[in-house]
């Protein structure tokens, strides 16, 4: 016959606190409503690792460029989100080949990156036909 020990509770309330409070707080994370898109900036959910250095706008969009130390990065931004249409980003570092990203997006295209560790790149950007491009920059 099995009998209850003065540390039985003690060992039931252990085993409940390792599964069951992992359960109900994915079962929460699951069901309660959290922050949903939209609530934070552009800025904030940029796909480009490092700091932004230049924005250049154009008609129709922006090209965004970033730098890290090592490494250079771009992308088109579209003004005006909405239907997929035709857009472009290149970056080519100085003596070497650029890196494109183009097809039909709804509201950017890229990120493209490259090695750029003392070397100046050359940007250019396009949405639905109308772009911008850099002449050698981040030098």
């Amino acid at each position: 016959m099995p009998t209850d020990t003065p540390h039985a509770p003690r060992r039931r309330r252990r085993l409940l606190a390792r599964v069951l409070v992992p359960l109900l707080t994915a079962l929460a994370l699951l069901v309660l409503p959290g922050p949903g898109p939209g609530t934070g900036t552009a800025e904030a959910a940029s796909v480009c690792q490092g700091r932004p250095t230049k924005t250049y706008r154009f008609a129709t969009g922006e090209l965004r460029l970033y730098k890290t130390r090592h490494y250079a990065c771009a992308v088109t931004v579209a003004k005006r989100p909405g239907a997929a249409r035709p857009m472009s980003v290149s970056l080519q570092p100085r003596g070497g080949r650029p890196a494109v990203k183009s097809g039909r997006y709804t509201r950017q295209t890229g990120p493209v990156t490259v090695h750029a560790l003392n070397r100046c790149v050359r940007a250019s950007g396009a949405v639905a036909g109308r772009g911008t491009s850099t002449a050698w920059i981040l030098c």
